[in-house]
């Protein structure tokens, strides 16, 4: 094992639960590549949603591929192997469709160094084989594909339950048809929804460096591409099928209990372009859960605000009483319940997040947060009152419109909180830990914020350090705070247009030295960064179309700017977005109405 790296996946693989294993003959094969470590990869539930999705059919074999670290890393280099998949160790350049799961902007430059090391060219122009073809999916390539548009021969843009098998079924009739890899680009582009090929496109720039225009340079490739999204009422609940010890979230199933928010939050992506929120029928989440624990004694339960779920003590007690634990990703101050309090204290939690994101209620109040101080503070008074748990307090610096004065407050909250905390333990003598998270606002498309530029890094570092100044003083409230600098590369990849793809191949190329691949650039990134966008400017992703209404996203940028709160969604009976508008008629499945939200 010491010397290779096969003996390293096989011991791997023996000590996965889940893993599919298939014959190649005559299918397809996938290299599901995520642009991370294995053990991130394997906590992601939409990278195990594709493989399961893909693994499904029978004219399809889909292995995991991932960037390896530490020892794995040193394997690799020391023997020059191209990079291998998981279950069978076949070289990436061998598949036939490398299909890169990306979730977050900072794992792009990991995306150059996947190929790199499984000897596959960088740049799709220099790619002529028709096979293997580099695609693209998950969430930010539908916010702002365009940063990796050199690399990637093609996006499938949107949720996958709603087009990846339609893609899957086209694209091996166009493999067989077509000898070139042009043609059979074209034919996808003009025929999958969803699908974007960014060689078929041409954007030209203003003096200025803005966008002027950008269109399809062949007929009959859609100006605007269309995202799917997953709407049939008898859908699938999505949960995890491999575990693994190596995991984040070691051997443990994750469990989506609905997808999207209705909080309209307007820092939010997610909030956005997972329009219309949607949950699982209780009953639906009833058999899953059963049928999870029948394969493990561990859940993860995820959902943009898990509190806020109909139902969710029910089921939580479901866990509970059979002796089975659980975690939830978040929670909303608004919607804590002692029942669920208590689930978790029984199913061995310690630790959980509230994210209050800004200090003030005028700020929050801008963002849409929809919570006062109030509420927050008697959220964390009913944690106390449950048990000893730590309390992370997730806040965000940076937001538009933010003073000094905002900046204060959230000392002033947090002491708020400590003393109701206080109050409420004193009787036991023992009291939660409160850590605080504080992260830089980074602007996101599709959101009202679209338009904001980010604040200065030197800027952003000073308020950091006055609030580790002012909350050390108090005691017993520890601070964790973000890197401005990867802040900025996060804004520049979030809001660039393919220009930005030069400075992902200079970081590519300077070995992951953002500093030098900036510095070298000739392209400003501070254009991307520091810049706020005109209203009526063209952006670089103006050309996706989720069904949102631009006209929405700036009418609640104009309600931000004067610090008035607005509606929460109100599917089926709200049209002020768009998206409703483009699913109306359709029969829907269960979705987010503020009369099932708990308050």
């Amino acid at each position: 094992m010491k010397g290779d790296i096969i003996p390293f996946y096989r011991a791997r693989l023996a000590a996965e639960k889940g893993a599919v294993r298939k014959d190649w003959g005559g299918k397809l094969s996938v290299a599901l590549t995520y642009p991370n470590a294995y053990r991130l990869g394997m906590s992601n539930l939409g990278f195990q949603i594709v493989y399961d999705l893909l693994n499904r059919r029978r004219d399809v074999v889909a292995e995991r591929v991932f960037l390896p670290e530490g020892h794995e890393m040193s394997l690799y280099l020391r023997s020059g192997r191209a990079l291998l998949s998981l279950e069978t160790q076949t070289p990436l350049h061998k598949f036939g469709l490398v299909a890169f799961s990306l979730s977050f902007e900072n794992d792009y430059p990991n995306i150059l160094k996947i190929l790199e090391l499984g000897k596959i060219p960088l740049f799709s122009g220099e790619r002529d084989a028709l096979l293997p073809l580099v695609m693209a999916g998950g969430v930010t390539t539908f916010l702002n594909p365009e940063p990796l548009a050199s690399f990637v021969d093609f996006f499938l843009l949107g949720e996958a339950e709603a087009n990846l098998n339609e893609f899957m079924d086209f694209f091996l009739e166009v493999i067989k048809q077509c000898e070139d890899k042009g043609d059979a680009l074209e034919t996808l582009a003009r025929s999958i929804s969803g699908l974007y090929v960014p060689s078929l496109y041409r954007p030209e720039y203003n003096k200025d460096g803005t966008l002027r225009s950008f269109f399809p340079i062949r007929g009959k490739i859609p100006e605007k591409v269309k995202v799917p999204r997953h709407m049939s009422p008898d859908r699938e609940v999505a949960f995890s099928r491999i575990t693994t010890p190596e995991a984040e979230f070691s051997d443990k199933i994750l469990i989506e209990l609905g997808r999207g928010c209705g909080r309209s939050c307007r820092f939010c992506a997610a909030g956005y372009v997972y329009r219309p929120p949607r949950i699982h029928e209780g009953s639906s989440l009833t058999a899953s859960i059963e049928k999870a624990l029948q394969g493990c004694s561990q859940l993860g339960l995820l959902g943009a605000a898990v509190s806020d779920i109909p139902e969710i003590e029910r089921l939580t007690s479901q866990i509970v009483e059979q002796g089975r634990g659980f975690s939830v990703s978040s929670l909303r101050a608004d919607s804590l319940s002692l029942e669920l309090l208590e689930d978790l204290k029984k199913a061995g939690q310690r630790s959980l997040a509230i994210a209050p994101e800004a200090g003030s209620d005028r700020l929050r109040k801008v963002i849409n947060k929809r919570l006062t101080t109030e509420q927050i503070a008697d959220a964390a008074q009913l944690v106390s009152r449950i048990g000893d748990f730590s309390l992370r307090l997730y806040f965000l610096i940076g937001l538009p419109t933010e003073t000094r004065e905002d900046i204060k407050k959230i000392v002033d909250l947090v002491k708020v909180i400590q003393h109701r905390m206080v109050k409420e333990s004193a009787p036991r003598g023992r009291i939660g830990q409160i850590r605080l998270s504080i992260n830089c606002f980074v602007p996101k498309p599709f959101t009202p914020f679209q338009w904001c530029a980010m604040e200065e890094v030197s800027s952003l570092k000073e308020k950091q350090k006055w609030l580790r100044r002012a909350l050390v003083k108090e005691g017993g409230i520890k601070v964790n705070a973000d890197l401005p600098k990867w802040a900025f590369i996060q804004t520049m990849i979030s809001l660039g247009d393919r220009r930005v793809g030069s400075i992902l191949f200079n970081c590519h190329k300077s070995g992951g030295d953002w500093t030098k691949a900036l510095r070298c650039s000739d392209v400003n990134p501070e254009f991307f960064v520091y810049r706020p966008r005109g209203l009526d400017e063209l952006l670089p992703w103006d050309f996706i179309d989720h069904g949102i209404l631009k006209g929405h996203l700036k009418s609640e940028y104009s309600h931000s700017l004067k610090g008035e709160e607005t509606e929460v969604c109100r599917v089926g009976e709200c049209y002020r977005c768009g998206v409703c508008t483009r699913t109306q008629g359709q029969e829907s499945p269960a979705i987010y109405n503020p009369d099932d939200i708990k308050n």
